[in-house]
């Protein structure tokens, strides 16, 4: 039985005026393009094509609102690292993750690295960002079924070695679904606004 059962898109917004002010918590997610986010959001949450996966990068273009349950949504954000869109695009997106720490109803972030690529200067700068937000940081290392398991450890280890105190990380794959209940467990806490 699926833990979001009601899970529905609710908007994609290109505009601060855009954003949704119903009541509740939120939880964005955010990586680099290419690090598996889509189909991270699709594992978790249950869904083969909520969140839309490409072969080709940086296609999320909007700030993507999905509704798990009343009071509880996710954020999907654009892609980042990818040369492939306009001055233009790059500073909407800009301006709109920009105005992201002002909104009361985001709790948490979920970082989506690549297992193999580890965490970038890139990926740093957003942890410090959502740190300086006061929100609760999440790390999922995905494709982790393209390493064996010492490789596997050895990442993780890496990876919680550059972590604020209270932050986490876990190991996940989309593919062979390694760590989805402990993604939708730190998922469910942060929309509850409970420290893990």
């Amino acid at each position: 039985m699926s833990l979001f059962p009601h899970v529905r898109f609710l908007i994609s917004v290109a505009s601060v005026e855009q954003f949704p002010n119903e009541p509740g918590n939120e939880v964005a997610f955010a990586g680099r393009s290419n690090s598996g986010k889509s189909s991270a959001i699709n594992a978790i949450v249950q869904r083969n094509a909520l969140a839309r996966t490409s072969k080709t990068p940086g296609r999320t273009k909007l700030l993507n609102f999905f509704e798990l349950a009343p009071g509880q949504r996710i954020i999907d954000l654009p892609g980042y690292g990818y040369a492939q869109a306009s001055p233009v695009e790059r500073a909407q997106w800009t301006r709109l993750i920009e105005v992201l720490p002002e909104r009361e109803n985001l709790v948490g972030l979920f970082l989506i690295i690549d297992i193999r690529r580890g965490i970038t200067a890139q990926d740093e700068q957003l942890v410090e960002w959502a740190a300086a937000a006061g929100w609760q940081v999440h790390l999922l290392l995905t494709k982790s079924d393209k390493l064996n398991q010492r490789e596997r450890a050895a990442a993780l280890k890496t990876a919680q070695a550059r972590l604020a105190e209270g932050m986490t990380a876990q190991i996940f794959s989309a593919h062979d679904r390694t760590g989805v209940n402990e993604a939708q467990g730190r998922l469910l806490a942060m929309l509850s606004n409970k420290e893990s």
